[in-house]
């Protein structure tokens, strides 16, 4: 087994790192390249970015910031947000990124997940997918969350993987920003699914919430961002405790 890994999430919009609740009730988190900083020094695994309004806003992740971060920090880093074109990923990787997130794009187009993965590399593409339950399922968001697609969540990651993205990052909505734990049947569900790693991400909010979606729910990763932004714990408080759980993580 891989060892996990711990990811702190930033989400982006006006320049500054938010966070809500469901997606929405959004407060200031602080500046995004200090934040990138703090979390490397704090051995972080990975650093993801999320331009959470771009797509909505119909405009590209704002480069400069990208580079501003790049700069900062050492670890592997994830970018996202509005990303819709093989161009626009080409930029986004020259500017500092290790990897690019696509949501909105990849629904509305499919194919540049196998047309990106195949030019830059499986390694390089994540599907990001907002999940929202739905009847005995869930159903896929896309635009920041602001608009139901119908399209099965379960089915379009497995579509996603066989397209060629190298890493799935699932956010559960009903879960995000409540601190209340992950939400471990989805988790549980797309693994029975997927053979390519996942990041848990949406509702980090104890050491005990994140161990669980690790190990029951058996994600490869946890994406976390409020319990980290306002300092109810580090990166490295997290690692100390999964490895007293006999959980292997990244040091």
């Amino acid at each position: 087994m891989l060892a996990k890994r711990i990811i702190p999430c930033l989400d982006v919009r006006d320049g500054r790192v938010v966070k809500g609740t469901n997606f929405v009730n959004i407060r200031d988190a602080g500046d995004p390249v200090e934040l990138g900083k703090r979390y490397d020094e704090q051995n972080a695994d990975e650093l993801v970015f999320l331009d959470i309004t771009a797509s909505y806003e119909e405009r590209g992740t704002t480069i400069k910031m990208v580079r501003e971060v790049a700069k900062q920090i050492f670890i592997p880093f994830t970018v996202g947000g509005g990303i819709g074109s093989i161009d626009a990923i080409e930029k986004i990787l020259k500017s500092g990124a290790d990897k690019v997130s696509i949501n909105t794009a990849a629904v509305q187009n499919p194919t540049i997940i196998k047309e990106s993965s195949e030019r830059f590399g499986s390694q390089c593409i994540v599907v990001a997918v907002d999940a929202k339950r739905s009847g005995d399922g869930w159903e896929v968001y896309t635009h920041g969350g602001r608009r139901p697609t119908g399209i099965d969540a379960l089915r379009w990651m497995r579509k996603a993987q066989d397209l060629g993205a190298g890493e799935i990052l699932l956010t559960s909505m009903d879960f995000d920003g409540t601190k209340a734990g992950y939400d471990i049947e989805l988790h549980q569900a797309t693994d029975k699914m997927l053979s390519i790693p996942v990041i848990a991400s949406g509702g980090a909010g104890t050491l005990e919430s994140i161990a669980e979606v690790l190990t029951k729910g058996r994600a490869d990763a946890a994406l976390a961002a409020s319990i980290f932004h306002y300092g109810t714990y580090t990166v490295n408080d997290v690692k100390d405790y999964l490895e007293k759980q006999g959980v292997e993580v990244r040091r």
